[in-house]
């Protein structure tokens, strides 16, 4: 039987962060593309993401953790699924993906 009190605790200092992030009293919808949505809709959903990201406290951790998990999906610290694949292609020719640039 395994004894439960030796297992570490939760590791939840990694996702502290998501906390303070400005897209918690903003619905889902905003950062993640609906299946049928087309590309005036698409642009305008991501530049409102990217509006709420653009104040928020912990975007650079976000965009760390997206590039970082490699999440194929929404925006992201302030970047797109198509911007965030362009990064990590960079990433490989040794570029600094973590900038505030975008």
């Amino acid at each position: 039987m395994t004894m439960v009190s030796r297992l570490p605790g939760a590791q939840t200092h990694h996702w502290d962060w998501q906390l303070e992030g400005s897209c918690r009293t903003v619905g889902g919808e905003v950062f993640f593309r609906p299946a049928h949505e087309g590309r005036a809709e698409a642009r305008e959903r991501e530049e409102a993401a990217k509006r709420v990201c653009g104040g928020c406290p912990v975007r650079l951790e976000c965009r760390r953790h997206a590039l970082a998990t490699r999440e194929p999906y929404g925006v992201w610290g302030g970047l797109t699924e198509d911007e965030r694949r362009v990064l990590l292609v960079r990433r490989g020719a040794g570029a600094d993906v973590t900038s505030t640039a975008a």
